[in-house]
């Protein structure tokens, strides 16, 4: 009798810990770029003459070019993608390679792509990303296994994300 209850106590706990949603331990980014930062952004959106661009209340601008279908990835989502990221300069410093998307969960990223990502859905949802540094890598070096400086510190970066799937 002591072990059937035992296992009813432990299948109730794992079923109602299955079910909660967003419990994974990731949490929003609430991180607001200084207006110093921002003000980069919008120097190099206008230096590109890319005006279309929304600002975001976090402080990154950004703009969607398809908006995908279905449901909202949240934090603790699994998500696959295509992207690239570059350099104010062009210089491309990682992308996904031959149509072969990557899969993380949003919570584990960068807090502008916590940010942003959401705005789009899965299936085709595309957006381009605007970063100042304290929602990308802020003022850290990113250095390459052989130790070289990829993304120097206090970078803008751009993004191109496509939200291929989500699980």
């Amino acid at each position: 009798m002591k072990k059937i209850a035992l296992f009813l106590i432990l299948s109730v706990s794992l079923l109602t810990a299955c079910s909660k949603k967003e419990e994974c331990g990731y949490a929003q980014s609430t991180t607001v770029a200084p207006a110093s930062e921002v003000a980069e952004v919008e120097q190099y959106l206008a230096s590109q003459n890319i005006t279309d661009a929304t600002k975001h209340p976090n402080g990154f601008y950004y703009k969607i070019s398809a908006p995908g279908s279905g449901n909202t990835p949240g934090m603790c989502s699994q998500i696959g993608i295509l992207y690239k990221g570059q350099l104010t300069n062009g210089t491309i410093f990682d992308q996904t390679t031959n149509g072969q998307m990557v899969v993380f969960v949003l919570g584990e990223l960068i807090a502008g792509w916590k940010l942003g990502i959401p705005l789009i859905k899965p299936g085709g949802g595309k957006i381009q990303l605007y970063l100042p540094p304290s929602l990308a890598y802020g003022s850290t070096d990113v250095k390459d296994r052989q130790g070289n400086v990829v993304i120097p510190a206090n970078s803008v970066l751009i993004f191109e994300v496509e939200l291929v799937a989500m699980g």
